[in-house]
């Protein structure tokens, strides 16, 4: 194996020096201006909330359960938060320190804290895969770190070890984060530092893969595939003889040994042919949710945990074999994802030899889909067989692209792809059977009429950018292709080295590496193609880091694989000191090996001045970016901001009960976010409006309390410390990504400062604008030449992209900036080294940008309603949230285009089509309706009674069958005929009927204006619907009856009421007649021999009186009645 270092140390170590230490001599005098700073660096590590103040702590983000902070919420008794809200706190926090060289890091801390410095956490959620589910939007929440004492034991008064904290929020959808670090501006110069905090889905909590001894026989270099920006994970496989592979969340800043539990059938045969059994893992791919291996000739898939995404614990607790009937020769790894789902492809060896298996991975509710369609690619073609090298999935075009070897005719390969709607190949182009004779060339076109030379051409696989439609067929050449037709020769690669693979940065530039380990380097929109290992530029390099003692580099060391983070290259080696063996990961110094390369091939020494003069190629000094336009516009960026909540304590240090608290609010923050996104707009265009809109005027009380140090909990919230950010302001360089709507255009200037001799001779530095299709962008160039400036403009020329919703199915196209002669030979010295310049290359996404909606402007259209109608009334039972229009009103709708990232909000000018797709007369029976009840219900061809509604607008669809409106459009009047469904609504009370309306707006295909296919589906509640003529003569009917039988109810009773009471009079005396003789049978009959005995006496004497009183009553009678 080749090692990644000179094979034998050097012998001639001082001689080499020597040429190092010219080196430096020779390099620009800010060079040592920069190593006068002093090198301090950020140090950033996980920690679980439990975990919090211990010094040694690092965790990996695997948990991903909030948890409950109400109870230190509920302590805030006088603050602006709500106590009716639910706050929830991440499992997580970012511990933040940093460190300089030659000092001590506990003390330096303390400095940092003692003079104001405060990091700025800057964390970038990635936006999900399955649009369908999530929303896809750019969005970033900048925290300022809190400082907290670290537990343990301290003999100083007030602090001996201490560190900075912020929340680590997760959101659903995102699965990847990414943290930047900076400085508040205070303290020590820190250099910016960007860390990948991933969920890791695919272990638990306190397991650990590192106890296996790493041997240097353990690693065979292989390709790094994944997803990119994607994937939580990378995975890496080659470890000889071993099930098992390298799996890491931070890039290879750390690992996991990973052994597979796989069954490993062996099934060879005479279909199947295996030249011999291995464990090796092969073909190591990492999706978003979703892993992929191949060993020997079958494929396995391991799906992660990942409640962000799925909202369950939907995960495999195996690795599951897929097609177990296919022979596998090899995964291919599609780069890119596309529909919402990510993709990758097996081909196919033995018996079914031209076949292409294509996955498709799609996350559904509650799991996820992985889906195979096998294409017979070779068989139905016009040849008579053939084998598939390689295979190349352009996921925006769905464009198939493979490298087909057709059997039986020796040598002969071809670039093919087949139609959408049929199997059979289409011949793109065919390879030539032997390289050709570049006679000393840089590139050479092929047109067939080129000479050749007897080395056969062995194409291997093909690479390709969909960014700047480049693709690249490797072997022991390279051809390069921006049509998939016109071919070119790059002759600088030797013919007799083999390549193994390509690493893509997809930002224009690229790494080759070769069988036997060799690194070359490629610049994307130039022929030439670099050296870099071995090379003599190497071992100028390798002597330097020698000189500086680093421990990165050794003498026996073996490259294990290469790859891009963050636009650098990186490498992963293995080395070997004092016999012990560890894996590394080091950045690859391309600009340090071109600018030594530089020196050491093409330098001339001019001995008539008194100092050494070395040329310099590059035409000009620097290259300054300047009248860059506010980022967020084109970059589509939401960020938030969120300060810790002020600590009443002398040295400001952070308790565990005010970090829940920044929990909290980080938390709801993000929750007001995830809100905002509602069909009705409020009256102002911001998430964290609803917030504090009912304590900003008690905003002074809050601030006296604080300052008086009376805040309960001793801690103060302030409102104005979480808000959301929409004026960023550009830095000096171009944005990672551009978006661009129909007609927009993006401009900025370049200003050059071209060299003394370049002015003496009036040699022009010329710039140039490489547009990847020029079909769809232009760029306009306008020079000055006086000052060397430079007027860019980028411009949509509105003709390659339909109407899409909000981010999704974006054409990928790029520009590429560059000054004519200087790829390769410019570059710029900073505080983190030198810096390529002259080659800046920018992906550009054209369609509808992300953070764009359609709102129903309720707040204008219910004022406008009023003004026409001149009144309004509203339902009885009034919601804030859906206010209520009268039915014999006419209705005026009111739409708004808000954008999320830049905070506008203007009223929707564009055409629009209004239908009704849904509805019932209580929210809980709103039903959908189908495509024809859509089409009856709102189209004003219907001839069947079914309108809901209709409008004297008179303008149409292009099949008539539906109206167009816009701004200026009359209002709607609602009619409900009689086959409608809003006809004839019962009432439910004495009231008036209700109807809710289930509304869609859309303006696609009547709306040239824009890219963006804006649909909103909203609530329309509708009351005073009138009754049918039937329904309310029967109501009117029984009604009258109702009233007629009261009425004649009530004359009766007039009329019979003197009978009655005299009725009643006599039967009241005959009761209270029956009762007294009751009464009296009642006391003269004796009840008991012994009570009559004891009472004799008084009994006999009452009995006489009872009847001496009905005597004289009954004599009083009869001397009346005569």
């Amino acid at each position: 194996m080749f090692p990644s270092g000179p094979a034998p140390w050097p012998s001639l170590r001082v001689l080499r020096a020597l040429w190092a230490l010219l080196v430096v001599l020779c390099a620009p005098w800010r060079l040592w201006a920069i190593q006068e700073t002093q090198e301090c660096t950020w140090q950033v590590v996980l920690n679980h909330l439990d975990s919090v103040g211990k010094n040694d702590a690092i965790d990996h983000f695997v948990d991903q359960k909030l948890y409950t902070v109400d109870k230190v919420f509920d302590l805030l008794v006088e603050a602006p938060t709500d106590p009716d809200e639910t706050y929830l706190g991440f499992p997580y926090y970012l511990k933040i320190n940093y460190s300089c060289t030659g000092e001590s890091s506990e003390a330096l801390i303390r400095k940092g804290h003692l003079t104001g410095l405060k990091p700025v956490v800057l964390v970038t959620f990635q936006s999900p895969v399955n649009f369908r589910r999530w929303k896809i939007e750019q969005l970033q929440i900048q925290m300022e770190a809190a400082p907290f004492r670290s537990t343990g034991e301290c003999d100083a008064e007030e602090v001996c070890l201490m560190s900075w904290y912020t929340p680590m929020p997760i959101k659903n959808g995102s699965v990847v984060m990414r943290v930047d670090v900076s400085s508040n501006g205070l303290g020590p110069f820190i250099p910016n530092k960007r860390c990948p905090f991933p969920i890791l889905g695919w272990v638990r909590r306190g397991d650990s893969g590192r106890e296996k001894v790493l041997q240097h026989t353990h690693f065979k270099e292989e390709p790094l595939w994944y997803t990119v920006d994607q994937t939580p994970v990378l995975i890496l496989g080659g470890i000889p003889e071993e099930k098992a592979i390298l799996l890491t969340d931070t890039n290879f800043k750390d690992f996991f040994l990973v052994e597979l539990s796989i069954d490993s059938c062996w099934v060879g045969s005479f279909y199947c042919p295996q030249a011999n059994f291995t464990a090796t893992i092969y073909d190591a791919i990492a999706t978003e949710s979703t892993l992929f291996i191949r060993q020997n000739q079958l494929i396995y898939y391991f799906t992660g945990t990942y409640t962000t995404l799925y909202e369950s614990n939907h995960g495999s607790e195996r690795w599951v074999r897929v097609l177990a009937n296919e022979c596998i020769k090899r995964l291919c790894p599609v780069h890119f994802h596309s529909n919402g789902s990510e993709y990758v492809m097996a081909l196919t060896a033995g018996k079914n030899k031209g076949y292409v298996h294509f996955g498709t991975i799609t996350g559904k509710v509650g799991g996820l889909q992985a889906g195979w369609a096998s294409l017979d690619l070779c068989l139905p073609s016009p040849v008579v067989n053939c084998s598939i090298t390689w295979a190349v999935f352009v996921a925006g075009d769905y464009n198939l692209l493979m490298l087909v070897e057709i059997l039986g005719v020796s040598g002969d390969f071809a670039v093919s792809s087949p139609p959408v709607v049929s199997d059979h190949l289409a011949v793109l182009y065919t390879i030539p059977e032997f390289i050709p004779d570049a006679r000393g060339l840089e590139f050479l076109m092929i047109l067939g009429t080129e000479s050749y030379t007897n080395v056969p051409m062995v194409p291997k696989g093909m690479s390709y950018n969909p960014f700047n439609n480049l693709l690249l067929i490797w072997g022991n050449f390279l051809l390069q292709s921006f049509n998939n037709e016109n071919f070119i020769y790059l002759a600088d690669f030797p013919k007799e080295l083999s390549i193994k693979y390509l690493v893509n940065s997809f930002r224009g530039d690229m790494a080759i590496v070769t069988e036997n380990e060799e690194i070359w380097y490629l610049l994307e929109g130039s022929y030439q193609v670099y050296q870099l290992f071995p090379s003599k530029a190497w071992e100028v390099y390798i002597n330097l880091q020698v000189l500086q003692q680093s421990s990165l580099y050794g003498p026996n060391e073996t490259m294990v694989t290469l790859f891009y983070e963050d636009n650098k290259l990186y490498q992963l080696v293995y080395l070997i000191d004092n016999q012990q063996g560890r894996l590394v990961k080091r950045l690859m110094p391309v600009e340090q090996l071109l600018m030594y390369r530089e020196i050491s091939d093409k330098y001339v020494l001019e001995q008539s001045h008194l100092t050494l003069s070395f040329s310099n190629f590059c035409p000009f000094t620097v290259m300054r970016l300047q009248e860059l336009p506010n980022p967020q516009i084109y970059t589509r960026q939401e960020r938030y901001r969120a300060q810790p909540p002020r600590v009443l304590e002398p040295w400001g240090f952070h308790s565990e009960n005010s970090l829940a608290v920044y929990q909290g609010l980080v938390y709801y923050l993000l929750r007001l976010h995830s809100k905002y996104d509602k069909p009705y707009a409020d009256p102002v265009h911001d998430p964290t409006w609803r917030w504090w809109k009912n304590k900003k005027q008690d905003q002074d009380y809050y601030f006296y309390l604080a300052s008086n140090w009376r805040s309960a909990g001793s801690v103060h919230v302030d409102m104005t410390s979480y808000e959301k950010i929409y004026d960023l302001k550009a830095e000096k360089e171009l944005p990672e990504r551009i978006f661009l709507d129909k007609g927009t255009s993006y401009s900025f200037s370049v200003f050059l400062t071209a060299r003394k001799s370049e002015v003496q001779h009036g040699l022009p530095v010329d710039l140039a604008v490489v547009l990847a299709d020029p079909d769809c962008i232009e760029a306009m160039v306008k020079e000055k030449i006086l000052v060397n400036r430079n007027s860019v403009t980028l411009s949509d020329k509105r003709s390659c992209f339909d109407q899409g919703i909000s981010g999704h199915h974006l054409m990928k196209t790029s520009m590429l900036i560059k000054v004519l002669g200087s790829s390769g030979h410019c570059f710029q010295n900073t505080n983190q080294g030198p810096r390529m310049q002259s080659n800046l290359m920018v992906p550009v996404l054209i369609g509808c940008p992300p953070g764009k909606r359609l709102a129903f402007d309720i707040t204008y259209t219910m004022q406008y309603n009023r003004v026409q109608n001149k009144h309004y009334f509203d339902c009885v039972t009034v919601d804030p949230e859906m206010p209520c229009f009268l039915f014999r009103d006419i209705f005026y709708p009111f739409f708004l285009i808000q954008d999320l990232v830049t905070g506008d909000s203007g009223s929707f000018q564009g055409s629009y089509v209004l239908k009704v797709v849904g509805g019932g007369p209580t929210l809980d029976t709103i039903k959908e309706y189908s495509e024809e009840e859509i089409y009856r219900f709102n189209s004003p061809l219907d001839k069947t009674g079914s309108l809901i509604w209709t409008t004297e607008n008179t303008t149409t669809t292009e099949d008539l069958a539906f109206n167009i409106m816009s701004h200026n459009s009359s209002g709607i009047e609602w009619l409900c005929l009689e086959n409608s469904p809003c006809h004839d609504t019962v009432p439910h009370n004495i009231f008036a009927p209700e109807f809710f309306f289930k509304v869609l707006v859309s303006n696609r295909g009547v709306d040239e204006s824009t890219y963006c296919d804006y649909q909103l589906t909203f609530l329309l509640h509708i009351h005073g619907l009138p009754l049918s003529a039937r329904r309310a003569f029967l109501i009117l009917l029984v009604s009258a009856s109702l009233f007629v039988g009261l009425v004649i109810l009530y004359i009766v009773c007039c009329l019979l009421s003197p009978y009655m009471v005299k009725v009643c009079n006599i039967l009241r005396w005959k009761i209270n007649s029956i009762i007294g003789l009751e009464s009296y049978y009642t006391y003269s009959t004796p009840s008991d021999s012994r009570a009559f005995s004891h009472s004799g006496t008084v009994s006999w004497r009452s009995s006489r009186l009872n009847s001496r009183v009905v005597y004289k009553g009954a004599e009083e009678n009869k001397a009346e009645t005569t």
